[in-house]
């Protein structure tokens, strides 16, 4: 058929594995497979990288501080990386976050990655408006029949959307659809500190230049949670039916799916912090954001994206009334 002339030369589908979602986390593995105009594979590359601190979630990713002792450091890699993303589109799932990520990491080495725009697979799911149950990884493979062999591990999870971009590239391409490119500005100067790296992402002030300013977001209408509320999360226990649930700074996977995700699970999603919220999702528990503010002030607990992600595996039913 013929090709959308306005369609990119090339793509990069990556994935990153981090060691948490914080802009102060740290990259442990890459993976890169570079794509033809029209989706074809035509190589792929994957490294570890030694974060140089507590690899984080290693019940997620599966790296180890004994694993990554011997990997090499960002800065040894970053070459290799650029030549495989320069003059491409850098694609992934949440593309967002993955950009973020590498984009911080240059910028720690005293270099820019060469990535002039991305592509997210969700956005470019929604346009295509995949009858898809929800916006996970997996479930886009299952849509386009991709095995998924290791979950979370950055080679294979780049293999798994490599493969699902290609049918959606070419059904877009067969619609004439505009693809949802965004422009990838890059970071100049990173700051070192935890809080100032939470400042920058936050507002796009400190350093010479962060490349992302957060917009507003309207909250999505949902119908009211079936459940009452049971009171306060409890350290090391188990989410259950109606706890009022808060979501505060940048989310690795897309704000909205999350909370998708959480009010499936029986939650109740809560657009501010209040005396009667349960819990606090955030990945900057420092920031200096009004929730986490009252949060603080509350006592309410807080958790990070990976441990509630973890928890609504098996959110405990609504005690009976």
């Amino acid at each position: 058929m013929p090709w959308p002339s306005g369609y990119p030369g090339g793509y990069a589908v990556v994935d990153v594995e981090t060691t948490g979602l914080a802009p102060d986390d740290r990259i442990v593995s890459a993976a890169v497979y570079r794509l033809t105009a029209r989706g074809e594979v035509e190589d792929h590359w994957y490294t570890p990288v030694n974060p140089e601190r507590d690899p984080g979630p290693t019940w997620i990713h599966g790296l180890t501080s004994a694993m990554l002792a011997d990997a090499p450091l960002f800065g040894q890699i970053a070459e290799e990386f650029a030549r495989r993303l320069e003059g491409r589109v850098l694609v992934a799932h949440n593309a967002v976050f993955d950009w973020k990520m590498i984009a911080r990491e240059y910028a720690r080495a005293d270099r820019v990655a060469p990535v002039e725009q991305r592509l997210c697979t969700i956005q470019l799911s929604k346009a295509l408006r995949l009858p898809l149950a929800n916006h996970r990884l997996e479930t886009l493979a299952a849509h386009f029949g991709v095995e998924q062999r290791r979950a979370h591990h950055a080679l294979d999870d780049a293999r798994v959307l490599a493969e699902a971009f290609r049918p959606s590239l070419q059904q877009a391409a067969r619609l004439r659809l505009p693809l949802p490119l965004l422009t990838c500005l890059p970071v100049t100067d990173w700051p070192q500190t935890a809080s100032g790296a939470a400042g920058a992402a936050a507002g796009g002030r400190s350093g010479g230049g962060t490349a992302w300013r957060p917009g507003w977001r309207a909250s999505k209408r949902r119908p009211p949670c079936p459940y009452p509320n049971p009171g306060r999360y409890e350290p090391g226990g188990r989410l259950v039916q109606g706890m009022r649930v808060a979501f505060s700074g940048d989310t690795s996977v897309d704000r909205e799916l999350l909370e998708d995700q959480a009010f499936e699970a029986g939650l109740h999603i809560a657009g501010s912090v209040s005396r009667l919220t349960s819990l606090l999702v955030t990945n900057d528990p420092q920031a200096p954001t009004s929730k986490v503010a009252k949060a603080r002030a509350y006592g309410t607990p807080v958790l990070d994206e990976a441990a509630f992600t973890h928890l609504l595996r098996e959110v405990a039913p609504a005690p009976e009334v």
